[in-house]
This record gives structure tokens, C-alpha cells and sequence, in this order.
């Protein structure tokens, strides 16, 4: 028996409020899923246009790197 012929068949067994609850919660899983696959999709693209741009003005990933590792390495700013 498969997962999804388990999960149908202790649906049924719920009295229909419940079985509300269950179809509620379903969609809820769902929506969760498809913004997370968005949100996902948007870095993505935002990042391949990053990279364009980089590319654009011949910034390597070695440039970067040395950027990040010199803000790393500087003194902190106490205030």
C-alpha cells in the first residue's frame, strides 16, 4: 500500500469536520511549498542578473572575494 492510499484511507476514517481540518492543513503545506519554489525562482534570477552585471563590468569572483576578505579584516567601527 502507498503512502498516498495511507493517508486516504485514515482521511476517511475522520468524521468531516475533521476531515475539513486535514483538507485546510493540505493547502495550507501546498501554498507553502509553491512560495517557497517562488522566492526561490526570484534569487535566482536576481542572482543570474547580478552576475550578468558583474560580467559586464569584467568583476570577477576573485574581485569579490578580496572585497569581502578587506571588510572582513578591517578594524571595527566602535561608536
Amino acid at each position: 500500500m502507498t503512502l498516498t492510499e495511507i493517508l486516504a484511507r485514515e482521511i476517511e476514517t475522520l468524521p468531516e469536520d475533521r476531515q475539513a481540518e486535514v483538507l485546510a492543513f493540505v493547502r495550507f503545506l501546498k501554498s507553502g511549498l509553491a512560495e517557497a519554489a517562488a522566492l526561490n525562482e526570484h534569487f535566482q534570477a536576481t542572482l543570474n542578473q547580478a552576475r550578468r552585471q558583474a560580467a559586464a563590468r569584467r568583476i570577477t569572483d576573485e574581485d569579490i572575494a578580496g572585497e569581502i576578505e578587506a571588510v572582513r579584516s578591517a578594524p571595527a567601527d566602535h561608536e
